[in-house]
């Protein structure tokens, strides 16, 4: 159980964890396609060939989600590009750099600006609290299968992370409910 000093307390967690199970699965979806596309890529031997490819991807994904990611919170957007970070290994400025380019990562990461938001955020549980409340959150939607569980792809342990900070969640249940996954 979680324990709360104040009920404003409680009432901050709820939200930002609805914020958190909003964004989760955007940021699990932009994975995948990260992945797909980097092996997609890895096929394609002409330079001219790969950019038409991602600009076809890039297309696609924006007409399939902008209307979703409009409706976003700037909390949100903030926790999904941390989310992206997590998910990935790379930010999200370094993800359009390297699929796009450094001047459309610029302009980008500019209209971010326009909101108080950078692309080129990165998502340190061990040192940022608002990243240790998002990989709390995560860890116990993992457990209460409340999230799709996906392996992230930075260098740290997220119970680690979470038993060292509080000591809130039991790491045998978790070692026995995800080690085969």
């Amino acid at each position: 159980k979680h324990k709360f000093k104040s009920k404003k307390d409680r009432h901050y967690y709820y939200w930002f964890r609805r914020k958190v199970f909003k964004a989760y699965p955007y940021a699990v979806l932009a994975s995948k396609r990260l992945d797909s596309v980097e092996q997609r890529l890895k096929s394609i031997k002409s330079r001219s060939k790969q950019r038409q490819y991602v600009r076809r991807v890039q297309a696609y994904v924006e007409k399939e989600l902008t209307d979703q990611l409009k409706e976003m919170t700037k909390t949100e957007g903030r926790v999904l590009i941390k989310l992206i970070h997590r998910q990935t290994g790379k930010t999200a400025f370094e993800n359009i750099r390297e699929l796009r380019s450094g001047w459309k990562a610029f302009w980008y990461n500019s209209t971010a600006n326009v909101f108080n938001l950078s692309l080129k955020d990165k998502y340190i549980p061990k040192i940022e609290n608002e990243d240790y409340l998002i990989e709390e959150i995560l860890q116990r939607g993992y457990l209460n299968d409340k999230l799709e569980f996906q392996q992230h792809k930075l260098d740290f342990n997220g119970i680690e992370v979470v038993e060292n900070k509080k000591g809130h969640i039991n790491v045998d249940v978790y070692i026995e409910k995800f080690a085969k996954k």
